[in-house]
Formats: structure tokens, sequence, C-alpha cells
């Protein structure tokens, strides 16, 4: 008995598959597709949502914003990842027309629209509202920790800043002093020669420059801590420790399960936050005020 076989790889064909009708009616990424070509990505703060007369073409903003929304929607977030899902993803083939940007595009998009992807999100809401898909009986609101890209070594305070430059000066002066004992003292077999040690003096000074104006920096804005590579982020205690984290407000419908809003937040703890969340999520659904029984809700348990 023969097994089954479909087609030879290496066969030519006089008309070659339509990238349409590999994808099937139901497939979400149709959804997506029509979905953002709905939109006025000009009104939602999208940079290049109009394009130039002259220069060189630039990618379609609703190209990126299309791989943006898939790449959450199937759990793919790295920019490196999405790349390659371009090249070898029929699903992207067809959403993006066989387009294939690069990770730096990628993540410069999400980086530089940040603002305008909360609009698509509330235009997404509203789209629900028009097709009655929230209840709005009762919303359950809480904080999820997600990991920022700054690592503990790139996070300062004033504690640790005082200690660097405490350190710093320490070493500089040990430096100073082997220098100054060597030039008192005949020639000798010393473990560090002249070169190496005025080197290590100027990295250290250049260091203590930097740590200096983060010191000055934390004095006069306030803040308590200073991340370098995620300036908003701070450190948050989680399940598994102390990191550098954003605290993300979600306020989830109990019916449908659909998200009416969300806000990315630095406060380290929940407090405080129920309120304007609610406020904010009243106004999404355009709900009646907070003495309303329309809407309540749940955090924590309890019902508001």
């Amino acid at each position: 008995m023969k097994y089954i076989k479909v087609q030879n790889r290496e066969q030519i064909t006089i008309l070659p598959d339509c990238i349409d009708d590999l994808i099937g009616q139901d497939n979400p990424v149709r959804v997506i597709d029509a979905f953002i070509d709905g939109l006025d990505l000009d009104e939602a703060g999208f940079q290049r949502a109009v394009p130039n007369i002259t220069g060189r073409p630039s990618y379609d903003p609703r190209d990126l914003l299309k791989l943006y929304v898939y790449g959450y929607f199937n759990k793919i977030r790295s920019s490196r990842k999405l790349m390659i899902e371009c090249s070898r993803n029929i699903e992207l083939f067809y959403l993006l027309n066989r387009l294939t940007p690069d990770f730096r595009t990628i993540s410069d998009f999400r980086k530089d629209n940040a603002k305008a992807v909360k609009n698509v999100f509330l235009a997404f809401v509203k789209i629900c509202l028009n097709l009655n898909l929230y209840q709005k009986e009762l919303l359950a609101i809480d904080g999820s920790k997600f990991r920022a890209v700054n690592s503990k070594r790139n996070l300062y305070n004033k504690d640790t800043l005082k200690k660097k430059l405490a350190r710093i000066d320490e070493n500089i002066s040990k430096y100073l002093t082997h220098m100054n004992e060597e030039d008192d003292s005949q020639p000798s077999n010393s473990e560090y020669t002249t070169k190496q040690v005025k080197d290590a003096i100027k990295e250290l000074t250049e260091r203590k420059e930097k740590y200096n104006g983060f010191l000055k920096e934390l004095l006069e804005t306030g803040e308590t801590q200073k991340l370098t590579t995620d300036p908003e982020a701070r450190v948050m205690q989680s399940k598994d420790g102390f990191h550098c984290c954003y605290n993300v407000q979600t306020a989830v419908d109990d019916g449908s399960h659909l998200i009416a809003e969300y806000q990315v937040t630095n406060c380290c703890t929940d407090q405080g936050l129920l309120k304007e969340v609610a406020d904010y999520t009243r106004k999404t659904l355009e709900t009646k005020p907070w003495k309303s029984p329309q809407i309540k809700v749940m955090k924590a348990g309890k019902i508001f």
C-alpha cells in the first residue's frame, strides 16, 4: 500500500495558488485586516499616516499595525521573531502582501506610536460597544507586573549612587597613592604600569561624572529611582522577587471577558488606582457617573 502523496515540491505549475485561497473565510486575520483598513490612522496620531511627496517611500503604518496586532494576537512580541514570521507565515503573507520589514523598523514603529496604539484600542472598544458585546454590569480591575527590559545593573537610587561615588573616590585615592609611591621609590617590578594607572583614574573620573549627573537629576526631579534603559519603569515586588517592571491596570467585563480599559503606570502598588481606572472605564464604556448602580467594580473579591 502506498502513502498519501499530494504534489511534488519541484513540480512547476502554470497557475500558482492564490494567497487569498489559502486563508479560510473564518480566519481572524481577515478581521484584523478589515478593522485596521477602516481606521483613520492620521486622526489616531500615527506617524507617516500620510506619505511624503518626495523622498524614499516608507512603510505603510497600516501594514506595521497589522503586524503589531497579529503578533500580540498570537503571543509573538519579539521584533526579531516577527521579522522571521514575515518570511514564512502564510497568514502574514496575506496580511502584509509579502512585506518583510526588518526588526528595527518593527521596534521603532511600536516605540514611536505608543499613544496612537492606545487610540486603536479605544476604537476597537467602540466597535464592541456598537455590537453590544459588553454587558456593563460587573467589571474586574486588577494590576499585573510586566517585566521591563531594564536590568538591575542599570538601576540607580540616591543611596546606591552615594555608595558608588564613595567607592570611586576611594579607588582614585588608592591609585594616586600608588603613583606617588612609585615616583618616590626606585624602579621596581610593579603590578601596574604608569599608563594603566592613568587610564584607570580617567575611567573612574568619567564614571564619577556620570553618577554625579544621575544624582543631580534625582535631586532636581524628586524621583527616587533612575533607570537608564526604561526611564518610566520602577523596581517593583513581584512573585519571584524585585524587578524593574511596569504596573498595568486592566478592567475586564465579567460577562464577555473583553478588556474595557487599561492603564500603564509605574506605581509600585495598586493603592489609589482603583477609582482612577474605574472612572476611565466608565468614560470609555459611556456609562453613567460613579453613583449610578448601572455598573459595579470588583477588586480583590470586593464589589464597589
